[in-house]
């Protein structure tokens, strides 16, 4: 009889060094644009819904930095602060996962990340925003970067700034815990079932990556969503005005919170 394999399939990876190292891609990159630099930043917001880039570009002044990271970077200045917004590189845990660490070795100090979700709890509907505060580790990139378990938190101090900004705005924020899953096709009634039980308020495809990677680099990292559809409630897809505004609503709640959270 054969054991079980563990996941990932060499145990105690996590603590071991990487054959391949991000201040690699940042060398590269500065090979060919030496200014190629994220030190000056407050900090990084990540999108991953084309129409916010879009958004972001149309209200925001914005200079794209092409060639630094596998995505669309753009620097802005924000009442004195230097911030960026970087998206395009599509969903999910490893997309992410690389793209942060690209933005980490060029030197970006804190993240935040805008994205949607799916609610498990009925008191959630469309465009609602909901704050992460621990993640479920049910995708695969996080369980190479920290030891084996079941969940990972955020930096609870930029967390409360995102809060803090979205409800200062006059949003109505949820805070609560997110299951991270890289099979947005294979959710089943049963799993549904049993994080709705536990008080899990959503699910998302990229919370749990980016708090692994940025916990692994020591750099903060927060995340907002924005609920799109529903796991409990489940009707034929279509658009919603408010998930539109409220995309936007919440990067301008991250944009403040990264700029805030770098003040003295």
């Amino acid at each position: 009889m054969t054991s079980e394999p563990s996941f990932p399939l060499y145990e105690g990876k996590h603590a071991l060094p990487s054959v391949v190292d991000p201040g690699e891609h940042a060398a590269y990159v500065r090979d060919r644009h030496p200014d190629a630099t994220l030190t000056q930043l407050d900090g990084v917001v990540l999108l991953y819904q084309q129409r916010t880039m879009d958004h972001a570009q149309e209200v925001y002044p914005t200079r794209p930095q092409d060639g630094w990271v596998r995505g669309h970077l753009r620097l802005l200045d924000r009442e004195g602060r230097a911030l960026g917004i970087c998206g395009g590189f599509g969903p999910g845990a490893p997309a992410t996962a690389l793209v942060l660490e690209q933005i980490i070795a060029l030197g970006a100090r804190r993240v935040i990340t805008v994205g949607t979700c799916a609610t498990l709890q009925p008191g959630l509907t469309a465009g609602d925003l909901v704050v992460c505060t621990q993640a479920l580790r049910d995708e695969g990139v996080s369980h190479h970067y920290l030891a084996p378990g079941t969940t990972v938190e955020p930096s609870e101090t930029l967390t409360g700034r995102l809060a803090g900004a979205l409800t200062a705005l006059g949003t109505p924020v949820r805070q609560g815990m997110a299951w991270t899953t890289d099979a947005p096709y294979r959710e089943t009634a049963a799993e549904v079932a049993h994080h709705r039980a536990r008080g899990v308020l959503a699910a998302d495809m990229e919370a749990a990556a980016v708090f692994a990677v940025a916990q692994h680099r020591a750099v903060p990292a927060a995340a907002v969503f924005v609920a799109a559809d529903s796991l409990i409630d489940r009707r034929p897809r279509r658009d919603a005005p408010g998930i539109r505004r409220a995309l936007g609503t919440a990067l301008e709640g991250a944009l403040t919170a990264v700029a805030a959270a770098a003040q003295p």
